[in-house]
């Protein structure tokens, strides 16, 4: 690399190129995934357990069983001292972290291999219920939340009135309610619902109504120049001009209610993506856990990417400073 690319990379504010920026963007999966192959594959850097290949004399080893290396060590030099059958064994990563490629395998395999029990789900059923309730949480946040916002960040009179309790509700946990949403819903999909809905609405009404604000006043101003009144500012002004941004932050939101997903999935629920990662996870199953995740990664990345790709021809005017 030339001295004049690397001063390019770390300039200050300053776009890189498109190769630049397609190089870094791989790098920044890339070195995740070396550093997880290193410590996968490279035996002397991390490998704290033992698979036992051979028992040897040690007559509670077990052909393929996991035991800590020093423990594998002191038994060796037992049978060692007493002359007997040395225990052969492979250095091996623990139980709950496996290699890349198990994980790869995984992602066939989890779609492919029924349930253990007839009441549990495959793992495409246990997305499908997560999808619909990212769904209905987040549509339902946004069918209050999105107005709401843009009403507290054009009116002072609405702002004073609904801002000071939410700042106080949004430190609140929402994992909290979740008793009492079970308690008053049911045990299925409602308070699933219900606890995606309480994390991301309180935030979602901060958050636009601070980006409503941010509406240049000049626009504001040269319209009630022109005769607007306070409606026609609000419909014809202040909706009109904060729709790119809205449009942004609405995407960053959604990445707030998969992460209530996690912990909404965990109270008083048999379905769902957290219920099958905790099944694969009582199970042993780390590899299913491990690509279960990374399902949850990969929809998430491509739901923000289709939705950055709709934006840009939503909203072609848009700085360029706030482009994805």
């Amino acid at each position: 690399m030339s001295s004049s690319s690397a001063t390019n990379w770390f300039a200050v504010r300053k776009d890189l190129r498109p190769r630049s920026r397609l190089l870094v963007t791989v790098m920044s999966f890339m070195l995740p995934l070396l550093l997880w192959c290193l410590i996968s594959y490279v035996p002397w850097l991390w490998h704290p357990k033992v698979e036992i290949s051979e028992p040897g004399s040690v007559a509670y080893f077990k052909q393929g069983m996991l035991v800590d290396d020093e423990l594998f060590e002191k038994e060796a030099l037992k049978a060692k001292t007493a002359n007997k059958a040395l225990p052969e064994g492979i250095p091996s990563n623990p139980i709950y972290l496996p290699a890349p490629h198990e994980v790869v395998e995984s992602f066939y395999t989890a779609f492919t291999t029924p349930p253990k029990r007839r009441t549990e789900k495959w793992l495409h059923e246990s997305l499908w219920d997560s999808i619909q309730v990212i769904f209905w949480g987040f549509f339902l946040s946004s069918l209050v939340g999105v107005p709401l916002g843009i009403v507290a960040g054009t009116y002072d009179f609405f702002s004073r009135l609904f801002e000071p309790f939410i700042e106080f509700f949004r430190y609140l946990p929402a994992p909290a309610f979740g008793a009492l949403a079970v308690a008053i819903l049911g045990i299925h999909h409602a308070p699933k619902i219900a606890i995606i809905f309480i994390g991301t609405f309180f935030q979602q009404v901060l958050v636009i109504a601070n980006t409503t604000r941010k509406l240049d006043p000049a626009l504001l101003e040269a319209a009630q120049t022109l005769g607007a009144k306070n409606r026609g500012l609000l419909f014809k002004v202040v909706v009109p001009g904060v729709r790119p941004d809205l449009y942004r932050d609405m995407r960053f939101l959604l990445g707030w209610a998969w992460t209530y997903l996690i912990v909404a999935e965990l109270i008083g629920t048999s379905s769902g993506i957290t219920w099958f990662i905790t099944q694969q996870a009582r199970y042993k199953n780390f590899d299913n856990v491990f690509a279960a995740i990374m399902i949850i990664g990969i929809i998430g990345l491509t739901t923000d990417l289709i939705l950055s790709w709709f934006g840009k021809r939503l909203f072609p005017w848009q700085r360029k400073a706030t482009k994805a």
